[in-house]
């Protein structure tokens, strides 16, 4: 499998301009990748790209990702100016909150076509550039709901159960066609301190937040960067996430349940929140925040997942002795 090992790698970024994208470009730079920032709001992008250039060359190209012309422009543009595309991080993502009769259809509609058609968009240009070098490495930032749901947030676990699926799916037929050189990879965070909940789509009438553990955006920028020089097919990013998802495993039906009260109890403060549809249809009046302001949920990062694994191997030795049992009778 490939290995993001060229000089100077050039990596195009989705969703750059705040939260995980931005993290993610930063960190690339200071790795002494040339990195091609994508994203709605150019004067954002424009921010993070002076603090790549403190380190690397970076490009700076507005891009709205359910657009497949302005997808495949963003291709062209970073190949033209760079030489080539080496990887292509596909992070952009919006979110919405309430239940799923409540949601409108159309904001239901915007977070599929971000978050997933996007992605779809993203890699039908990267697998272009991608087939031309004869090598690089796709990642895709999905989610711990892509493998945990969570209430309130249908459309977006929905998506990312997308993400997950087609990054599998193209992963199928690359082998398939011997092109071993070309890596898909999935990224699948916990709870990340981002600009995404104050931003979300929301019809609960409270504040969204994350739930708990919560982890800075730069655990999930390392988790991709892992991928870029040792790809993977998944690689989960927080602790917590990888536990989690070791538990559903398990016990998908328990760990559903358990994980559905948690996230009623954790994802919406009793803060009361204007009804409306957050940034999916327009562009948010931010600058190029990182962090999400949910750094005190972060302190409970290491006795939440602590508290995960216990109840992770407290089902795995369940299920070992229930299966004994079995092989005893």
């Amino acid at each position: 499998m490939a290995l993001l090992t060229v000089t100077d790698p050039v990596v195009v970024v989705t969703g750059a301009g705040s939260g995980i994208g931005a993290a993610t470009a930063i960190l690339l730079a200071r790795r002494g990748a040339r990195v091609v920032l994508a994203g709605r709001r150019e004067d954002a992008l424009r921010t993070v790209a002076q603090e790549c250039r403190r380190t690397s060359p970076a490009l700076v190209v507005p891009t709205d990702v359910t657009d497949p012309a302005a997808v495949a422009a963003l291709g062209e543009a970073a190949a033209a100016h760079f030489g080539r595309i080496d990887a292509w991080v596909n992070n952009a993502g919006v979110a919405g909150y309430g239940r799923f009769a409540e949601l409108p259809a159309d904001e239901f509609a915007r977070i599929v076509d971000v978050n997933l058609l996007g992605v779809a968009h993203g890699m039908r240009t990267a697998l272009l550039h991608l087939r031309r070098a004869g090598r690089g490495v796709v990642v895709n930032v999905a989610s711990l709901l892509a493998e945990v749901p969570a209430p309130y947030q249908s459309a977006y676990t929905a998506a990312k159960y997308g993400v997950r699926g087609l990054s599998a799916s193209v992963r199928q037929e690359l082998r398939l066609a011997g092109e071993r050189d070309i890596a898909v990879c999935t990224v699948l965070p916990a709870s990340i301190d981002t600009p995404l909940f104050r931003h979300a789509a929301n019809h609960t009438g409270r504040a969204p937040r994350p739930v708990p553990p919560v982890y800075p955006a730069t655990v999930a920028a390392q988790a991709v960067l892992r991928a870029l020089k040792h790809p993977r097919r998944e690689i989960h990013a927080g602790a917590a996430a990888a536990l989690t998802a070791r538990l559903a495993r398990l016990a998908p039906a328990l760990t559903e349940r358990v994980a559905g009260r948690l996230a009623a109890r954790g994802a919406l403060r009793h803060a009361p929140a204007p009804v409306g549809p957050g940034n999916l249809f327009a562009e948010s009046d931010d600058d190029a925040r990182i962090p999400g302001g949910h750094h005190g949920l972060a302190r409970r990062a290491f006795r939440t997942s602590t508290a995960v694994g216990l109840a992770a191997g407290t089902a795995a030795v369940v299920m070992r002795r229930a299966l004994a049992g079995r092989t005893g009778d």
